[in-house]
């Protein structure tokens, strides 16, 4: 069991706090870089060349300081529309799939040809939220980024839209920008799109760009607005996400306009550019692979909403959950699920795999553990869900996570 930093809401200006973060992001060595499709399209929304070398200028420049580079790209179905004479994204999933399966191959021979003048190979990986949930293939994927590193090669990272389902309806490159800084350990996630990062007063002559954010909760998430557009799925809510979810796991996150001249390489040189979010290290527990795993990987099953004392408890003592603190059981799953717990305010406090399934836990919710056999019929377990197998989401009025004894 772990405790993840929390979130508060703190902008910060020109300060030393900002300052640090700034020289913690060029001091950085492994960066995921993800491009939003309005990045790289045109005013037509075709793919633009120009756009994209240079994109791959820069992050050929950032290889050329040492940097490890993860390039994360949408794009798919929009290098599809254009291949295919479109104007209009589809609305029906095969119409959506064969798009994508035709724009992939033309959005890598782009890139293939970006970055060819400086001398960098390429590496395509497809990825879905089922494969990387699946711990075996979460591992190989992991390798085979980690393997492409070590060779100097640049992984292009995209969802496999031309065979995902919910994935492709729901799911956008935001998320999984983050994921892929969580599975390779990124130091920096840069979410590249097209505003120069969070603004106070958007819309309005008052606008102002905030530079530096320590940390983060509803009073900065209800500044974001945007949902994207037809080619795009994202949108601000959808990087403030995605930047909650690669800062918990201790990565610098940078939201800058990509189609700012040389943003990565001014960002990188200590400019302050968009809007940079630090939390501090990860607690140490999470920066080992499993617990990320459980934390980040899985789109949950169920919930157990438990008591103000199982909430206090897991908060303050990182005690494993018993069925005792159990006061209703959400959704239907079987042993070995990823559920939350929330507290009674709703608030998810924490994340784990259950040991029981969900009818079981209803029948034994609110009982003692001596109870279970006689109420079961069994008893493989005392507890719930074992701190050992869970992560503890916790805010601290000073951003900083603790690891209980």
């Amino acid at each position: 069991m772990l405790t993840i930093p929390g979130f508060g809401i703190v902008d910060m200006d020109d300060n030393a706090q900002a300052q640090e973060a700034r020289k913690a992001l060029t001091a950085g060595r492994r960066v995921v870089v993800k491009v939003g499709t309005r990045v790289i399209v045109d005013d037509d929304a075709r793919p633009d060349p120009a756009r994209i070398a240079a994109l791959a200028a820069q992050i050929a420049a950032l290889r050329g300081l040492g940097k490890e580079v993860v390039l994360v790209t949408s794009g798919a179905i929009g290098a599809g529309l254009e291949a295919l004479g479109r104007r209009t994204r589809p609305t029906s999933l095969p119409e959506l799939q064969m798009t994508a399966a035709v724009g992939q191959t033309r959005l890598m021979n782009l890139y293939q040809q970006a970055f060819a003048p400086h001398g960098l190979h390429l590496g395509q990986v497809l990825l879905t939220h089922e494969g990387l949930r699946h711990r075996e293939r979460h591992l190989n994927a992991r390798n085979t980024l980690n393997a492409l590193l070590h060779h100097g090669i640049v992984p292009v990272v995209n969802e496999n839209d031309a065979v995902a389902t919910e994935e492709i309806r729901f799911g956008d490159n935001d998320l999984l920008g983050a994921l892929v800084a969580l599975l390779v350990h990124a130091d920096t996630l840069c979410l590249l799109t097209t505003v120069d990062g969070l603004h106070r007063g958007h819309g309005t002559t008052e606008a102002s760009r905030i530079p530096f954010l320590s940390r983060l909760d509803p009073a900065v998430t209800g500044l974001a607005s945007g949902k994207g557009g037809d080619l795009s799925t994202g949108g601000m809510g959808s990087k403030l996400e995605a930047a909650r979810m690669a800062a918990r796991g201790g990565s610098l996150v940078l939201i800058a306009d990509g189609r700012q001249a040389d943003v990565l390489s001014r960002a990188y040189a200590g400019e302050d550019v968009g809007t940079l979010l630090s939390l501090g290290r990860a607690p140490r527990r999470l920066r080992t692979g499993r617990l990320r795993w459980i934390a980040f990987f899985h789109r949950t099953q169920g919930t157990l909403r438990v008591d103000a004392g199982a909430a206090d408890s897991l908060r303050r003592r990182g005690t494993s959950l018993l069925p005792i603190g159990v006061r209703k059981v959400e959704g239907t799953f079987g042993r070995g699920a990823v559920v939350d717990v929330a507290a009674p305010d709703g608030e998810v406090v924490a994340r784990g795999l259950s040991n029981f399934a969900a009818d079981e836990l209803a029948r034994i919710a609110g009982r003692r553990t001596g109870d279970i056999a006689s109420v079961l019929g069994h008893k493989d377990f005392d507890e719930a869900i074992h701190r050992d197998n869970m992560v503890i989401f916790h805010d601290h009025p000073s951003g900083a996570g603790h690891e209980p004894a």
